[in-house]
């Protein structure tokens, strides 16, 4: 471990090299630490371990700070261990303490790119120049390669939203994590997954001409309201949504009300929600 590529012992001359320029080629893990530290001595090892199996994904620089005081100062050390991690020649990132090994993993996961990362990147790219199948394709190989990561399967789940296979798509994010699901952003994508399947086969086109001929329909004004929610037209969704509240507070068990819940909690601090919730207040009370 002691002669690994991956790890270094770092002072006040060979900081710049190691660190400074060395963070514009990878992320750079400093490790502050000192002999009479007990919590230290349990942290380096986990640190070095990773640094082996990361396989030079980022490079573990350690600084005794004893003997490295005008470094500890610099970077304002004040407890130890305390682990600071490099990027671009800047510190970007730190924690404090011996953490257990998941959560340091779970730290280096917020900076160290994985090729799943760059095959998402690489799918974005060809959905927005349209080939949608080489799109489908990366982010298939991506999951292969990192299976259950929520970065792939949400843009999975999102590409195939997009290309109509709701199912499927509704399948992968519920076989992400609870905590996962409960995101924001997934929490949003099955709402607007649920939308789109309660807003029927009829196209916007076909449910705008046929309220256009009977405004009553309160019927079709529901599942126009949930295809423009679906197609994330939140404004004329929630229109439409007040409207029926208007017209019939028993339609479908007060559907209009439960869906503009589901749309504010979906849209969370937008502030969209601020409007409309004030709206349907004022229809209620």
């Amino acid at each position: 471990m002691a002669d690994s590529p991956y790890i270094k012992e770092v002072n006040t001359e060979n900081f710049a090299e190691v660190v400074t320029q060395g963070s514009m080629q990878q992320p750079v893990l400093v490790d502050f630490w000192a002999d009479w530290c007990a919590p230290c001595r349990s942290l380096m090892p986990v640190l070095s371990k990773l640094a082996e199996e990361y396989n030079g994904k980022f490079i573990l620089a350690k600084v005794n700070s004893d003997e490295n005081q005008q470094l500890a100062q610099q970077f304002g050390v004040r407890s130890l261990p305390t682990v600071k991690l490099f990027k671009n020649g800047a510190p970007v990132d730190e924690f404090m303490g011996a953490l257990p090994e998941s959560q340091v993993r779970e730290f280096l996961e917020r900076h160290i790119e994985r090729e799943s990362d760059r095959m998402i990147q690489a799918a974005e790219a060809a959905s927005a120049a349209g080939d949608t199948d080489q799109a489908l394709a990366l982010l298939q190989q991506a999951n292969a390669i990192d299976p259950g990561r929520p970065a792939v399967i949400t843009a999975l789940a999102r590409l195939l939203t997009e290309k109509g296979e709701l199912e499927q798509a509704e399948q992968l994010l519920k076989s992400l994590p609870i905590a996962d699901r409960d995101s924001p952003e997934v929490s949003a994508m099955l709402a607007e997954l649920e939308f789109a399947r309660a807003g029927g086969e009829d196209s916007l086109a076909e449910l705008e001409a046929r309220l256009a001929d009977n405004p009553d329909d309160i019927d079709t004004r529901y599942q126009l309201a949930l295809k423009l929610l679906a197609e994330k037209r939140y404004e004329p969704a929630m229109q439409h949504l007040l409207t029926i509240m208007q017209k019939d507070r028993t339609f479908q068990d007060d559907a209009a009300r439960k869906t503009l819940l589901k749309a504010f909690d979906m849209l969370g601090d937008d502030p969209l929600v601020t409007e409309y919730r004030r709206k349907m207040f004022n229809l209620l009370y």
